[in-house]
């Protein structure tokens, strides 16, 4: 394998990736909607049979849940269709595809962490996208990988870690849910785990995620914790006191079973908010 397609190479993920990947391959081809959009599968077959990669990973999406929830059409339309036609572009050039995806899929309903093949039951319009292009993905592509994570925390942007820690910085009141659970995941941990998954070439559903579970406030105190704000307090909520267009999932961690049988494994969420906070000097 010499020549990956990485899209969404402008986001975090999808940029990390081909970080990663380029230093391990002779030729990674970063793209973003500025090559072609991924809804548009003229577009996306055009310029997949010119550029005959030997495997399309489709990171690209629309991940402002809120957002889905306001425009649940548009949201099918990006997650869903779009990852129908890189299904279908990838096939048509006999390349695999990984595609990534999320643990909002799941209903939230299990007492036990979600393993690769339990049945998919979302609650909300991102999750319902996300599922649209799995099955797309998994239908239309029998060379597939599907990857799930959650909770992503990356470097540069908007992220949890870094919205928690401005507020405490600003002495602003703090109010975290208690009743949402699912492991946070470290997006340079995620691409790692992604660039070794490939090389195995052992297609089917996984579960990236760093290792363990906690809530939303649990997740909020550590990073105050370890950036010297312990003494901040944070008002403890239920989800239903915190508005929001769209409705998660309360309890979706993801369970790395698969994985683990490859050796693939990710360090604990907390050991990976070290290594974020100790690049970003926190």
């Amino acid at each position: 394998m010499k020549r990956i397609l990485v899209t969404g190479a402008k986001g975090r993920l999808g940029g990390r990736l081909v970080e990663v990947l380029s230093a391990q391959y002779s030729e990674i081809i970063g793209v973003d909607v500025d090559e072609f959009d991924v809804a548009d599968f003229d577009a996306a077959r055009t310029f997949i049979a010119a550029a005959q990669p030997d495997l399309v990973i489709h990171a690209a999406a629309w991940t402002d849940v809120d957002g889905c929830a306001r425009e649940p059409e548009k949201a099918i339309q990006i997650n869903g269709f779009g990852a129908q036609n890189m299904a279908l572009a990838a096939a048509a050039v006999n390349a695999p595809i990984l595609y990534v995806s999320t643990n909002e899929v799941f209903d939230g309903e299990s007492r036990t962490p979600y393993r690769e093949y339990d049945p998919q039951r979302p609650i909300n319009a991102y999750g319902y996208s996300k599922f649209v292009g799995e099955r797309a993905v998994m239908t239309l592509n029998p060379r597939h990988y599907i990857v799930r994570t959650s909770w992503v925390f990356a470097h540069g942007g908007k992220n949890f870690i870094q919205t928690m820690l401005n507020a405490a910085k600003a002495g602003k009141p703090l109010r975290v849910v208690v009743d949402e659970i699912a492991c946070p995941t470290y997006n340079n941990d995620l691409a790692d785990a992604i660039a070794r998954l490939i090389t195995t070439e052992r297609y089917g559903v996984y579960h990236c995620t760093n290792a363990g579970a906690c809530s939303r406030y649990a997740f909020a105190r550590a990073i105050l914790d370890r950036a010297g704000y312990a003494e901040t307090p944070i008002q403890p909520l239920l989800s239903h006191q915190w508005a929001r267009p769209s409705t998660p999932p309360h309890y979706s961690p993801l369970e790395n079973l698969a994985g683990r049988g490859l050796g693939i494994e990710l360090r604990t969420w907390q050991a990976a908010v070290d290594a974020f906070m100790k690049h970003e000097g926190l």
